[in-house]
């Protein structure tokens, strides 16, 4: 297993003309956090040292062209770009989408080939990261192509853990695509990552209702009870410990949530909106049900307030403890499951 001070950490910059680099550079102020990782920013050490002057941040950035040159204690910038170009905080700028990009798709490659352990992505903008090249509606659907496994959303803070059936799907569309294939395989990917990701033995998972009130016996919609439970019948009865449907509304406000390891939404809204009410702002988005580890800030490129000096780093930095704590535990789980080594019995 690898010490703590050794993990490396890759990081995608976001949209330049957001908040990312004020964000990611001020988590890394504080010297500690290099005692914890090896970050690895891909960006470009000149874009970054001219925007840092912008708000006046502190942190020493060590320039590098090739993974092996990365140095620990350092907060390591890998140049994945040599072209200037104009930024201007607060502008939906199609060239520094594709920035964006470069600096995702290097760090992804990255990480599929391990040079790096986890990846953090910044923020970007959904609309002008579009190209030929690059036709996603954002950061997961992408690692899901990428990576193996099935890619799900899960928000986490702390104790409370969200994630949904449907993620970017309208919600007019949002009945159409519950399938029970569908909800088994959400399901098992949360009991899979509460298991191996966060160490829980035998999680205990709700499901929330589609319709209000769960569909009120068939009153108000007949999805829930003529998929959504039967669904979770079965694999209750196989020795998941699923429960559920769930109405929303009572759901989260008599504060049931406590009573479980993680939910699960029937779609983006009605777990992202309670979500993110009680982290705070300090929730992260974990993408979970893949071999490899990404987090991300539970927010977007706040361009009403880029480049002033004023953003909030907190959901960066726990993206980052999450990251690491997540690698740790799935060394701990490889650990625990591996099956020993037969030896053969020798005969004298």
């Amino acid at each position: 297993m690898k010490k703590a001070e050794n993990i490396i950490v890759g990081i995608s910059i976001g949209d330049l003309n957001g908040i990312g680099s004020e964000i990611v550079l001020k988590t890394f102020e504080d010297p500690r956090m290099l005692e914890m990782c090896t970050p690895v920013i891909f960006a470009n050490v000149k874009t970054l040292s001219f925007l840092k002057k912008s708000f006046e941040s502190t942190t020493m950035l060590h320039g590098i062209d090739k993974l092996d040159q990365v140095l620990t204690g350092k907060i390591n910038v890998l140049n994945v770009w040599r072209e200037g170009f104009t930024l201007e905080y607060g502008v939906n700028d199609e060239t520094v989408g594709k920035f964006a990009i470069k600096s995702f798709v290097a760090a992804t490659d990255a990480l599929k080939e391990g040079l790096v352990d986890v990846l953090v992505t910044a923020p970007i903008n959904k609309y002008n990261v579009q190209s030929e090249e690059f036709k996603f509606p954002g950061h997961t659907d992408y690692l899901n192509q990428e990576l193996e496994g099935n890619a799900l959303m899960l928000m986490v803070q702390d104790n409370l853990r969200v994630g949904l059936l449907t993620d970017h799907v309208p919600v007019n569309e949002v009945a159409s695509h519950l399938t029970e294939a569908l909800i088994r395989q959400k399901i098992e990917t949360v009991k899979q990552s509460l298991i191996q990701d966060f160490s829980i033995n035998k999680p205990r998972i709700a499901v929330l209702g589609l319709n209000p009130h769960a569909g009120d016996g068939g009153v108000i919609g007949k999805e829930d009870d003529e998929i959504i439970r039967p669904v979770i019948k079965k694999m209750f009865e196989k020795g998941t410990l699923v429960f559920g449907p769930y109405p929303a509304d009572g759901f989260f406000g008599n504060a049931q949530y406590e009573k479980f390891d993680a939910v699960i939404a029937a779609y983006h809204d009605q777990g992202l909106i309670p979500f993110k009410t009680l982290s705070f702002g300090n929730g992260v988005n974990y993408t979970a049900g893949l071999d490899k580890i990404r987090t991300s800030p539970d927010h977007g490129t706040a361009y009403d307030i880029a480049g002033k000096g004023i953003a909030d780093y907190n959901s960066f930095k726990e993206a980052v403890y999450l990251a690491l704590d997540i690698y740790n535990s799935r060394n701990q789980y490889a650990e625990i499951t591996k099956k020993p080594l037969k030896t053969k019995e020798k005969h004298l």
